[in-house]
């Protein structure tokens, strides 16, 4: 069942997170990297241990890719909720890191936890191809995917014109969905295996994520999303609420969920798991 998998992903991911942080030094910037790593979905670390399993690969061979995507996905959040970027004081229910500790700390912690995710990809356990998949996740967090994403949703607040569609896919495509294609992929990147149909999954996984977010934070509840809401429309954003109605977005997302669930075919019902995880995307309420 999938909340029961989910669940186990969890505690499997902080357990491996702590241990991975058990012999740092007891200074701050530390504390701090701890504090970013907790709670949260772990939809990253479910993705690639599930999509490790269809290729053989089991959790604990894997676990530390698990771990790392994880480490570069609160990384981003640290820096995503500085004053300088979204400029938010709440994330995951919790004071960011920034309030409660100070900016330079957040910016060290978040750093630290970039260096952290590459460490973990290099752990010898994941194999012979642990180059390539220090290479992917490069990939998707830099200038060509995650940050690419992050620079073009700056940018656009200080555009002369909203966003039109066809921008925000590309924006959301690298500020969300390249570190979800990472993750859908990095079982079959460890196994040698082809990763077309994992990054069609996970493309347009990543997209219906998304659009459940803006669609969340026009009509969600703040209390359980654990992070301020409204922001975007108070921004004048544009979003894919704001472009295609909340009914049209709702109805986006049921149509790349169906796409996805579609580009699993060829694993048959080994892929279920991930099934489920592309309907729980535009169904959870966080």
């Amino acid at each position: 069942m999938f909340s029961d998998r989910l669940a186990q992903v969890q505690r499997l991911t902080q357990t491996a997170l702590d241990d991975a942080l058990a012999f740092h030094p007891d200074v701050p910037v530390v504390h701090a990297m701890r504090y970013a790593l907790q709670g949260g979905k772990r939809l990253r670390a479910f993705l690639v241990l599930e999509s490790a399993r269809l290729h053989g690969i089991y959790d604990p061979d894997a676990m530390p890719a698990a771990a790392a995507v994880e480490a570069l996905h609160a990384y981003s959040l640290v820096h995503d909720d500085l004053p300088s970027m979204d400029d938010d004081d709440l994330r995951r229910g919790q004071p960011t890191v920034h309030v409660k500790w100070d900016e330079a700390t957040a910016i060290l912690a978040g750093d630290a936890l970039q260096t952290l995710a590459f460490e973990l990809c290099c752990d010898p356990i994941l194999g012979a191809r642990r180059i390539e998949l220090v290479a992917a996740l490069a990939r998707a967090s830099g200038a060509g995917g995650m940050v690419l994403g992050q620079a073009l949703d700056i940018a656009a607040e200080t555009a002369g014109a909203p966003l039109t569609l066809d921008e925000i896919t590309r924006l959301q495509a690298g500020k969300t969905g390249a570190l979800i294609t990472f993750a859908a992929t990095a079982g079959a990147i460890l196994a040698g295996a082809d990763t077309r149909p994992l990054e069609r999954y996970a493309r347009a996984l990543g997209l219906a994520f998304q659009i459940a977010d803006d669609i969340l934070d026009v009509a969600g509840d703040p209390a359980k999303a654990g992070k301020k809401l409204r922001k975007d429309a108070g921004a004048g954003k544009a979003t894919f609420v704001s472009l295609l109605g909340i009914d049209g977005a709702r109805a986006k997302a049921r149509d790349l969920v169906a796409q996805a669930e579609a580009a699993l075919l060829a694993y048959g019902a080994r892929a279920d798991l991930l099934r489920a995880a592309a309907r729980f995307s535009i169904e959870r309420q966080a």
